[in-house]
């Protein structure tokens, strides 16, 4: 049974503009990369992760989503936020699609990694299975984003809602598109970019426009 998987990312936001790690208890990810977000989290004093254009532009977007008779959430705060100004409040949390886990970069802004530990970042921009921060690789996380589409999505009927972190749906069409997880970082997903899959287990399409 074909279903279709509709990913939306997360509205703009603190973390994001900063391109800086997740800081929380949750956290799995970085706020931005090489023009494309990346990550999970909160914003970093606490407050709203969303910022006002992020909600206007949720809002515009709203009117333009179809129906779903499935809706899953990445389990970060922007995610969550962006769900509800979407009308999308009832959306499920799925740890499953959370962004990637930054270990002990959390918190930590790209120029202050750049500036502290440039070989380590270095490595974890070139090696998709590099983790030097203790946390989960590219590939990890490729890995998981792909079990959850091989079992969970696929396994569903309709239409299927996602708003999901950045790398998340980067992840999602690594997987897609069967290239080699290299590739991920040559995917930009902007806020608010919508993705659709549309598939089975073990073979999606990308679809676009």
């Amino acid at each position: 049974m074909t279903v279709r998987v509709i990913f939306v990312s997360p509205a703009i936001g603190p973390e994001l503009r900063q391109a800086r790690f997740a800081d929380e208890a949750s956290a799995y990810g970085v706020g931005a990369v090489n023009g494309g977000a990346v990550g999970d989290g909160d914003a970093p004093d606490g407050g709203d992760p969303l910022d006002e254009a992020g909600v206007r532009a949720a809002h515009a977007l709203r009117p333009d989503l179809p129906a779903a008779s499935h809706r899953f959430v990445s389990p970060s705060a922007r995610c969550r936020r962006t769900a509800e100004e979407l009308g999308l409040a009832d959306a499920v949390a799925e740890p499953a699609l959370r962004g990637c886990a930054a270990g002990r970069w959390r918190g930590r802004t790209l120029d202050e990694v750049a500036a502290e530990e440039p070989e380590a970042l270095m490595a974890w921009l070139a090696d998709p299975a590099a983790a030097p921060h203790g946390g989960e690789s590219v590939r990890q996380l490729c890995a998981r984003v792909a079990g959850w589409l091989d079992g969970t999505a696929a396994g569903l009927t309709g239409r299927v809602l996602v708003v999901a972190e950045p790398d998340t749906v980067r992840a999602a069409a690594v997987h897609a598109l069967g290239v080699p997880d290299q590739a991920f970082r040559r995917l930009d997903v902007p806020p608010l970019a919508v993705v659709e899959l549309t598939g089975r287990a073990d073979r999606w399409n990308l679809r676009l426009g």
